[in-house]
């Protein structure tokens, strides 16, 4: 009977792991340049401004995943805790920046709250199952940690798009007391 050590073979989730990280890391850098575009419309409301954090706490959690199952010379228990910690961090931060923007008013989506949760307990169930010693936990919060990735694109993008919105109201507005002042000054 083979031992999970006979099974897990890092150098099979190598190449994975290179690949996330390194996109994730590309990925951050961007969304980190585009919200600095924009840092004041960001901070005026709570959901843009968690939802940044949340963002990029996640993408930065998902990079640190990464670079730890790439170090050398772990088993599966070493990787087990690194994943269960980081995506435990990753949910706290995440449920925070919720609480918070609810608590300011704010009305993000409910239905966003509930896949980002479920999909953080698919990569701490992942974790737990690959301590206890199941290799299909790895599968399991790999797939939930891809995933999450695209949730994370997808805030990213909505991100972009409220601020985009938010400049267009505010250029409008600014046409429309521009174009009342010269109104005024007929």
């Amino acid at each position: 009977m083979a031992t999970l050590t006979d099974i897990y073979k890092p150098e099979l989730w190598e190449s994975f792991f290179v690949m996330v990280g390194g996109g994730v890391a590309a990925l951050t850098g961007l969304v980190f340049v585009a919200l600095s575009l924009s840092l004041e419309e960001m901070a005026k409301e709570a959901t843009p401004k968690y939802r940044s954090i949340n963002t990029l706490a996640g993408l930065t959690a998902i990079f640190v995943r990464c670079a730890l199952v790439l170090m050398g010379g772990q088993d599966h228990t070493a990787i087990a805790v690194e994943w269960l910690i980081t995506a435990s961090i990753g949910v706290i931060i995440f449920l925070y920046g919720f609480r918070q923007a609810f608590k300011f008013g704010s009305q993000p989506s409910k239905y966003r709250l509930a896949i980002g949760s479920s999909l953080y307990l698919a990569e701490i169930t992942g974790s737990v199952a690959l301590l206890a010693g199941s290799l299909w936990g790895l599968y399991l919060a790999a797939i939930a940690m891809i995933l999450n990735v695209a949730f994370m694109i997808s805030a990213a993008w909505l991100l972009v798009v409220g601020v985009f919105q938010a400049n267009r109201e505010k250029q409008s507005r600014s046409a429309v007391a521009g174009e009342a002042g010269r109104r005024s000054e007929s």
